[in-house]
């Protein structure tokens, strides 16, 4: 039989579990920035969550995160988490039954960090030549600002080469179908469609996933909410 302090143990570690998944959370999010793929997560999630519009640096995102940046999830209890993978790591974890992780087997959740860190670490890193080019060079000419963007795009390239052949047989990023790494990609894939000089002309795969992320109604509710803000 089951004793009552066993029954007491258990009815708390269920009303724990319902109020951690009860607790909304708010993101701050900047237009044409990566919070764009925590705020597609928390759409696809179809929990309850505020997503507030901020600049870079402003007092009202100092105010809650220090460094100024996007994206910043806060819960309710004031629990803060920054940093886009985390973030997204954090939501899939949260609610297992959106089935936005990946996968469960040990694999399949190192499939998913792989990816999450080469959206950090290669490709939006890749960007920043093309977004600050005076960052990388003392030279304040117009040439050197050219040399340095045209540099930043070869690095792009070289990451949505990979990203278009890992695509060739695939639906999605993951194996395990649409996930969270797909929401992480979507803003950046957004940014090079824009700033190569051929945009997507050269991916044709992940041509097809953006326009398959973009179809999505969740997505669209996001993308107007941003064009609105």
């Amino acid at each position: 039989m089951i004793s009552l302090a066993q029954v007491v143990l258990l009815a708390f570690g269920l009303a724990l579990n319902k109020w951690e998944n009860d607790i909304m959370p708010t993101l701050y999010y900047a237009v044409g920035a990566c919070s764009l793929a925590p705020h597609i997560a928390l759409e696809w999630i179809g929990a309850p969550y505020e997503a507030i519009n901020v600049q870079y640096g402003s007092k009202e995102l100092v105010a809650v995160n220090p460094a100024g940046a996007v994206p910043t999830l806060r819960e309710d209890d004031g629990w803060l988490l920054t940093q886009c993978g985390a973030i997204l790591d954090y939501l899939a974890s949260k609610h297992p039954e959106a089935g936005l992780s990946g996968g469960d087997s040990i694999r399949e959740k190192a499939e998913a960090h792989r990816w999450s860190a080469f959206f950090t670490s290669d490709v939006h890193a890749s960007f920043w030549p093309i977004f600050m080019p005076f960052r990388y060079t003392t030279d304040t000419s117009e040439a050197a600002r050219s040399t340095v963007i045209e540099a930043g795009q070869r690095l792009v390239t070289k990451q949505f080469r990979i990203l278009d052949s890992h695509l060739d047989t695939r639906d999605y990023i993951l194996d395990g179908g649409r996930s969270v790494i797909d929401a992480y990609s979507f803003p950046m894939i957004r940014w090079a469609i824009k700033l190569l000089p051929n945009g997507l002309r050269e991916y044709p795969n992940v041509r097809t996933l953006h326009d398959r992320i973009a179809a999505d109604p969740a997505v669209q509710k996001v993308l107007d909410r941003e064009s609105g803000t």
